[in-house]
C-alpha cells in the first residue's frame, strides 16, 4: 500500500466504494487522514464499516470541515451530470480528486525521481501499459503495474526512487487527476468513446490531453488527427514531444515499417527493433503499442537490448489476441474482451485464414462494420443471442454456422480448421459481442474458450511468443 500522507490530520470525504474507492479509502486512513466515506450501495457501505472505515451519508455531512472529496473514477463527474456528491462537494467550494491524484502528490513529496509512465488512449492502453512493465521486469528493474489495470494504484508497493510504476488510466481517472505528472506520458490514439460520460469528443479529446500536457515527456501516436493535432500544440508550448506512428514514414520519432521498429532523426531512419515472429504482438494496432513501450522505456534508462528481449518474450494480455494452443498449423487465438466490432478489428485485420467464433449479447451496429476483413473469413460459428443477426449479415459473403454454444463452435472450427491446406489456419474466438446472454464476463467467457481448447486432442499449449 502506499500511505496518502497529503491529508494527514485532515478531513477527507470519499465516495463510491468499489475496490479503487475502498483501497483508497485504506491508504487515506493509513496516511493519518480522517475519512468519511459512502456509497448508493448499502452493502458496500456495510463492508467499508466491517474493515473499519468510518461511513455516513455525505449528504448530512458538515463540508465546511473537509479538506478534500475523494470520488471513484466510475462515478459521473461532469455527464450525463454531476453525481448528488459532486454538486455538494462544489457547493461547498472542495476540491474534488481521484486516487491517481493522491499518487502524484504522494510521489511529488516522498519520491520525485521514481520513474513513472502513465499510459493512456481509447485502445491498446491496457496491452502497451502490460507490455512496458514486462519489459521493465525483464531488464531487473523493481517495477509496479496497476491503475486501470490489475491492482488498484494506491495498493502498489511504497514509493522509492528506484521503483519504476506503470500505470494506465481511463478518461475517468486523469480528469479526477488534476496535477498527474509522469516521467513519461504515452496517448496513443483517440476515437469516439465515452461520450455519454464526457459530453463531446472535443472534451473527451482535451481530458486525455491532460495526461501527456503534464508529463516531462508526451510520447503522442499521431495516426489520427485529434492526437496529431495535440503532439503539434504540445510542441508549440515547449513540451518534449516524441511522435510515434504505426505506418507513417516521421521525420523524427518511431513508426514501423511492416514488423520493423524505426527511429527517425531529422529524416534518418534506422532500425530500433522488431516484431517479427512475436506472436503476441502481430497486427498494426501491435506494432503502435510497441512503439509507445519501446520510447517509454528508453526514456527511464532501458538500452535497446533489454527491450527486445522484452518485446520477444511477452506473453499477451489475457484475452486480448491471446494465443492459447496449437495443432499442427492450427493456431488457437482467445479475444474474448472484443466485446464489439471495433474491438475485433485488430484481430480480425491480424490473420490470413480465419475460422471465427462470434456472437453473444449483440452490441448497436453488429457486425457490419466488420465487412472489409469478410474475405479472411474461411467460416465463422456463430453462437448466443447475436446469431440470427450475425447470420443475416454474412449472408452469401461468408460460410457459416449457428452453433448456439462455444463449446460446439470450437469442436467444429477445430475439425474444419486442421483440414484446411494452407500454411496456418487460426481458430478465432472474438465474439463482437458482450457475453452476458452466456457467460458472467468475458474473462469467464475466454477461459470457457480455453479449456475448450485444452481439450482438444494434440493440441499444445504455446504459453509464449513464438
Amino acid at each position: 500500500m502506499i500511505p496518502a500522507t497529503s491529508f494527514s490530520g485532515r478531513k477527507v470525504a470519499l465516495f463510491g466504494l468499489g475496490g479503487s474507492g475502498m483501497a483508497t479509502a485504506h491508504a487515506l486512513i493509513a496516511g493519518g487522514a480522517e475519512v468519511l466515506a459512502w456509497d448508493d450501495n448499502p452493502e458496500s457501505v456495510a463492508s467499508a464499516s466491517s474493515q473499519g472505515i468510518a461511513t455516513g451519508d455525505l449528504r448530512e455531512a458538515n463540508w465546511a470541515g473537509i479538506a478534500a472529496f475523494v470520488l471513484s473514477p466510475g462515478v459521473p463527474l461532469t455527464h450525463p451530470k454531476p453525481h448528488w456528491s459532486v454538486e455538494l462537494a462544489r457547493a461547498a467550494g472542495v476540491e474534488i480528486v481521484g486516487d491517481v491524484e493522491l499518487f502524484s502528490r504522494e510521489r511529488r513529496q516522498k519520491a520525485p525521481t521514481a520513474p513513472f509512465i502513465a499510459i493512456t488512449g481509447t485502445n491498446g492502453k491496457s496491452t502497451t501499459t502490460a507490455l512496458t512493465a514486462h519489459i521493465l521486469k525483464m531488464a531487473g528493474r523493481d517495477t509496479q503495474m496497476g491503475g486501470n489495470i490489475g491492482r488498484a494504484i494506491m495498493t502498489l508497493d511504497p514509493l522509492s526512487s528506484e521503483r519504476h510504476y506503470v500505470v494506465e488510466c481511463s478518461s475517468y481517472q486523469i480528469d479526477l487527476a488534476p496535477s498527474i505528472n509522469p516521467t513519461a506520458g504515452v496517448l496513443l490514439n483517440l476515437t469516439p468513446d465515452h461520450l455519454d460520460r464526457h459530453g463531446t469528443m472535443q472534451h473527451y479529446a482535451s481530458i486525455k490531453e491532460r495526461l501527456v500536457a503534464g508529463s516531462d515527456t508526451a510520447i503522442i501516436g499521431v495516426d489520427d488527427s485529434f492526437c496529431a493535432q495535440i503532439a503539434d500544440r504540445l510542441e508549440r508550448a515547449g513540451k518534449e514531444v516524441v511522435r510515434i506512428s504505426k505506418r507513417l514514414p516521421l521525420t523524427d520519432g518511431y513508426f514501423a515499417r511492416g514488423t520493423d521498429l524505426m527511429e527517425a532523426v531529422h529524416g534518418r531512419y534506422e532500425r530500433i527493433g522488431f516484431l517479427e515472429g512475436i506472436g503476441s504482438l502481430r497486427g498494426q494496432h501491435n506494432a503502435q503499442n510497441a512503439l509507445a513501450a519501446v520510447a517509454a522505456c528508453l526514456k527511464v534508462g532501458l538500452d535497446l537490448g533489454e527491450i527486445q528481449a522484452g518485446l520477444e518474450s511477452f506473453p499477451g494480455l489475457a484475452h486480448r489476441m491471446e494465443q492459447v494452443g496449437r495443432r499442427g498449423h492450427v493456431l488457437f487465438v482467445n479475444d474474448s474482451k472484443a466485446t464489439n466490432a471495433d474491438a475485433s478489428a485488430p484481430a480480425l485485420s491480424s490473420f490470413q485464414r480465419i475460422y471465427w467464433i462470434a456472437g453473444g449479447l449483440p452490441k448497436e451496429g453488429g457486425i457490419e462494420p466488420l465487412r472489409g476483413f469478410f474475405p479472411r473469413i474461411v467460416k465463422a460459428y456463430l453462437i448466443g443471442e447475436a446469431a440470427p443477426a450475425f447470420a443475416a449479415t454474412l449472408g452469401e459473403a461468408v460460410s457459416y454456422e449457428i452453433a448456439g454454444t462455444l463449446e460446439a463452435a470450437v469442436e467444429h472450427a477445430a475439425a474444419d480448421a486442421a483440414a484446411d491446406d494452407g500454411s496456418e489456419a487460426v481458430v478465432l474466438l472474438s465474439p463482437a459481442c458482450a457475453s452476458f446472454d452466456q457467460f458472467r464476463n468475458f474473462e469467464m467467457r475466454g477461459e470457457a474458450f480455453r479449456q475448450a481448447v485444452q481439450s482438444i486432442k494434440g493440441v499444445q499449449p504455446v504459453g509464449g511468443t513464438r
